[in-house]
C-alpha cells in the first residue's frame, strides 16, 4: 500500500510559472535602499549590545510564584552602589514559562579594574536589603577586555564564513555564481543586523551564531537553485538566459517554500517556549530564512544576469563513455 504524503504539501502546485526576473529591478533597487538603511542603523542608534560583547555582569532575581518584585526599588538599590548601565527587566519563569513580575534579570556594567565578585556580592547585598529575601540565579560576568575579543572574533567569524562560501561555489560552479551567491549572503548578512536595531534585540554569541546559520541556510537554498540553473543551461542551449533563470527558480520553488515553512515552524515554538534568552536568537534565524530564500531568487540570481554566462561552457553535454568498445552515454 503506498504511502500518504502530508496532506497540505498537496495545496502547493506541482508546476508554477512565474516570472521572477522581471521583477528583479525593483526588488533590487528596493533591496539595496534597505541594506543602506540598515548599515546606518548599524551606527545609529547601534546595536544593542549584550554582556557577552559591552562587558559587564547579569543576574536572575526570583522570588516565589506570585511575588512581584519591584524593578524600580532593584533598579535605585543597585545604582546607588555607583554602577552605571543598570537595566531590570521582567522574564519568564523556567517553571511555568509565564511573567508573573516574580522573575527579574538585571545587567549592569563593572568598573574597569573592579573586583567583579566583590562588585556582584555588593550588588547582591544591597538588593536583599531593599526587597527582601530572593534567589539569585544565572549570574554571568564578562570584562571590558574578553568583551572587546569576543566581538572582534565574532565579526571575523562572519567575514570567514562569507570568504569561505564564496570560494566553495566558485571552485563547484563559475565566478559569476560565486558573486551572485555572495551578494546574497552579504544582503541576507545586513538585512538580519537591519532586524537586530529595529527590534533592538540583544547582540550576543547567540546572535553571532543566529546569522552564522543564516549564512549556511542561504548558502543551501542558493546552490539549490544554482545547481539546477547549470542543468538547464547544457539542456536549454537556445533558450533567453533570463527565462532559464526563471524556469530554474519556478522548477525548485515548491522545495524552497516546503524546506522554508518546517524550518520557521520549529522557530516559532522556540520563539515561544524558549524564553528569553532564544527569543531574539529563534526571531533573527527566522527572518534570516525568510530572507535567505528572497535573495537566492531575487538577489542572487539576477546578479548573474547582469553578469551573463558564456553558453559556450554548459553546451558540451557529457563526452560518451566508451564501455567494451561500444560507445554509451
Amino acid at each position: 500500500m503506498p504511502m500518504r504524503g502530508w496532506p497540505l504539501i498537496k495545496l502547493l502546485p506541482s508546476k508554477t510559472n512565474f516570472r521572477f526576473v522581471r521583477y528583479s529591478p525593483v526588488l533590487g533597487t528596493l533591496s539595496i535602499l534597505m541594506c543602506v538603511a540598515a548599515l546606518v542603523g548599524f551606527f545609529v542608534p547601534g546595536l544593542n549590545m549584550g554582556i557577552d560583547f559591552s562587558g559587564g555582569a547579569s543576574m536572575e532575581i526570583s522570588k516565589p510564584a506570585g511575588q512581584v518584585i519591584n524593578q524600580d526599588e532593584v533598579s535605585s538599590a543597585v545604582s546607588a552602589l555607583g554602577l552605571q548601565d543598570v537595566g531590570v527587566q521582567g522574564i519568564a519563569r523556567l517553571d511555568s514559562n509565564a511573567v508573573d513580575g516574580s522573575t527579574m534579570l538585571l545587567r549592569f556594567q563593572v568598573p574597569e579594574g573592579a573586583d567583579q565578585t566583590e562588585i556582584v556580592q555588593q550588588v547582591e547585598t544591597a538588593i536583599t536589603e531593599t526587597i527582601g529575601e530572593v534567589t539569585y540565579s544565572g549570574v554571568s560576568v564578562v570584562g571590558s577586555k574578553v568583551s572587546g575579543e569576543l566581538f572582534q572574533k565574532g565579526l571575523m567569524a562572519l567575514g570567514m564564513a562569507t570568504i569561505l562560501m564564496f570560494l566553495y561555489i566558485w571552485f563547484r560552479f563559475e565566478p559569476q555564481f560565486g558573486l551572485g551567491a555572495v551578494v546574497g549572503l552579504v544582503h541576507d548578512v545586513i538585512m538580519t543586523f537591519g532586524l537586530i536595531v529595529v527590534m533592538q534585540l540583544e547582540f550576543s554569541l547567540n546572535m553571532v551564531a543566529a546569522i552564522l546559520t543564516v549564512i549556511g541556510y542561504s548558502m543551501n537554498d542558493t546552490v539549490v537553485v544554482f545547481d539546477r540553473l547549470r542543468e538547464n543551461l547544457r539542456k536549454y542551449k537556445t533558450m533567453p538566459l533570463r527565462e532559464v533563470i526563471d524556469l530554474s527558480i519556478n522548477e525548485t520553488l515548491s522545495r524552497t517554500i516546503v524546506t522554508g515553512i518546517t524550518a520557521v515552524m520549529v522557530l516559532v515554538v522556540l520563539a515561544a517556549l524558549g524564553g528569553e534568552v532564544l527569543f531574539g536568537f529563534s526571531i533573527a534565524l527566522m527572518f534570516g530564512i525568510i530572507v535567505g530564500t528572497y535573495s537566492s531568487v531575487y538577489v542572487a540570481a539576477p546578479v548573474i544576469l547582469l553578469w551573463g554566462v558564456k553558453r559556450g561552457e554548459f553546451a558540451e553535454e557529457a563526452k560518451p563513455i566508451k564501455l567494451g568498445g561500444a560507445s554509451r552515454p
